[in-house]
């Protein structure tokens, strides 16, 4: 999730959006947000049980294909197995789980509680790499190709590439559902740009 190029599309359900996360002034298209989602958990946010299902719909601004008025691509991630381990698998090769109030993968927490506007952590990708989160806002209405969906939380993850360069990625999850929304920027130079949008599509979610 490359300053100056349109993200490659993710393999995996929410980390592999944001393994180029950066800066960006945000999404329009939502309600205004109080401080805090009383009584919801993180894990509330990004069900998680074998079978369920997310597809999202690319609508970047530089897709080729809605340019020539043919479909959207739409890529479809399935949760296929839990691991000894506790992590649910999917048909993406990604790995998420929920610990320690925080729906994580392998690498980075994507999510964590008390979800509230401003709580914020760090995750160290790698010796040369930390990833800033923070929440954005919550109690926002998101409206996708799948419906309408009101009482969401959107994170906003940061990483410098470079001097003068940010990238960006914000995912609006919403409660029941998880990801419905994938958003990445780049900022160079104190300007931002959309380099990637997904919404979602069509889902199919099992009680966890």
């Amino acid at each position: 999730m490359r300053p100056s190029m349109r993200p490659s599309p993710p393999r995996s359900l929410a980390p592999a959006f944001l393994l180029a996360p950066a800066l960006a002034l945000l999404a329009a298209g939502c309600a205004h947000a109080p401080a805090s989602a009383p009584g919801r958990a993180a894990a509330d946010f990004f069900p998680l049980a074998v079978g369920n299902e997310w597809s999202w719909e690319d609508q970047s601004p530089s897709n080729a294909a809605a340019s020539r008025g043919e479909p959207r691509p739409v890529r479809t991630v399935r949760v296929l197995e839990r691991t000894a381990d506790g992590y649910f698998r999917d048909s993406q090769r990604g790995e998420l789980r929920v610990a320690a109030g925080c729906v994580q993968d392998r690498v980075r927490q994507l999510l964590c509680g008390p979800v509230v506007a401003g709580r914020s952590w760090r995750s160290v990708v790698s010796v040369s790499s930390t990833e800033r989160y923070e929440i954005a806002a919550v109690d926002e209405v998101v409206e996708t190709p799948a419906g309408t969906f009101r009482g969401c939380v959107r994170v906003r993850a940061v990483n410098r590439a470079a001097s003068g360069t940010d990238l960006v990625n914000e995912i609006s999850y919403a409660p029941g559902v998880g990801p419905v929304r994938i958003e990445t920027f780049a900022v160079v130079g104190g300007q931002s740009a959309l380099q990637f949008r997904a919404l979602l599509r069509g889902y199919r979610v099992e009680a966890r």
